[in-house]
């Protein structure tokens, strides 16, 4: 349940997360399958063959309009102008005037005066709330639409794609999956070659009536549900920011390992936050960390370095590498390779620090 008393939110795949015995948690006010069974079984399922998670919770925002690619362009930090083919894809994040982030999302372009953003669930109503008040001081000529009418499944693992296609006709019959960071409409889906995890995969907008269905066909193919505990270890291990935790709207991007998400190429072009970033002073930066030590990497946990202390962000036990790691803002002069110090339960625990990210491809790159 929900932890304000308000009755918490459900998926329309609810029903089939309680047939198979999923354990459920509140997530951002939703309820949530944490896993199925095995946390770490699934993890591994994603990394060697094909795992789905129901990311439904997220909201589709779509945006319409003459001034669309205008309004876009001041919204976020990063520029859609280099958006050139239809269902291009883009990572950014959206600015508040003090440069922190309000929320990282993605935004994909089908024409100058048409593109669908995919929220986080957490901040979705704020999202909303933050682009109408930009549309009504920017007069622009666009239309909002969030879609609660669609749900979403993410397909993910090397063998992802294979059976996707087994298992739902429109991408066996299709003219080709859309290219890496690109969407493409299949019927009355929206097939995005995209993902959280640091696997091959895609991310599937669905209606919400035929979402059963389409997890049903896809359990048959030999896809593994997998929880909320998994989707945290394979994002953490691909280096991949969690909202609310790696950054929020105090954070600035260039403290969060962001900086290439913004884009200003064009002078011209003013955002959302350009001065608030201008005016950051690099003091921060964030690093991976792998425990040599004893323990388990949690977040909020004291960085002890030969530059000044720093402050973990997300931290776990690595299923693929088999040892805890997290993300850690450290102080900007720290480079990979280091030796630092964590704060364990008051006892000072060993730990390097390492280039993120820690796993792609199923592979391991420290």
């Amino acid at each position: 349940m929900s932890t304000d008393n308000k009755p918490a939110l459900r998926t329309p795949l609810h029903p089939n997360h309680v047939a198979a015995g999923a354990r459920l948690v509140d997530f951002a006010g939703w309820d949530m399958p944490v896993n199925y069974g095995s946390q770490i079984e699934e993890h591994h399922a994603v990394r060697r063959d094909a795992g789905m998670f129901d990311v439904s919770h997220m909201l589709s925002v779509d945006l319409d309009g003459a001034d669309a690619t205008r309004f876009l362009r001041g919204l976020l930090a990063n520029d859609v102008a280099k958006l050139h083919e239809p269902g291009k894809a883009l990572y950014s994040c959206m600015l508040n005037e003090r440069g922190g982030v309000i929320d990282d999302l993605i935004v994909y372009r089908f024409s100058d005066a048409e593109y669908r953003l995919v929220v986080n669930a957490g901040t979705a109503d704020g999202d909303v709330a933050w682009m109408r008040k930009r549309i009504a001081s920017t007069s622009a000529n666009v239309t909002l639409q969030p879609r609660r009418d669609l749900a979403m499944i993410a397909v993910q693992g090397p063998n992802a794609i294979e059976k996707a296609a087994r298992a739902i006709p429109e991408l066996n019959t299709s003219r080709g999956l859309p290219g890496v960071f690109q969407a493409a409409r299949v019927g009355d889906l929206l097939v995005a070659h995209t993902g959280y995890t640091g696997e091959d995969g895609l991310e599937i907008a669905i209606p919400a009536s035929r979402v059963g269905a389409v997890w049903d066909a896809l359990l048959a193919a030999g896809v593994k549900p997998c929880g909320l505990g998994a989707r945290d270890t394979l994002r953490l291990e691909a280096g991949m920011n969690l909202y609310g935790q790696d950054m929020d709207e105090n954070t600035s991007p260039l403290d969060a390992g962001l900086a290439w998400t913004i884009d200003q190429k064009d002078a011209e072009r003013d955002f959302v936050g350009k001065a608030a970033l201008a005016a950051h002073a690099d003091k921060r930066k964030l690093l991976g960390l792998i425990l040599e030590g004893k323990g388990v990497l949690r977040a909020h946990m004291k960085v002890v370095s030969a530059h000044g202390d720093g402050e973990t962000t997300s931290g776990s036990f690595s299923p693929t590498l088999e040892r805890s790691i997290a993300f850690a803002r450290l102080p900007a002069q720290a480079v990979p390779g280091e030796a630092v110090e964590v704060d364990i339960r008051g006892k000072l625990v060993a730990a390097r620090t390492v280039k993120l990210p820690f796993v792609r491809n199923g592979k391991a790159l420290v």
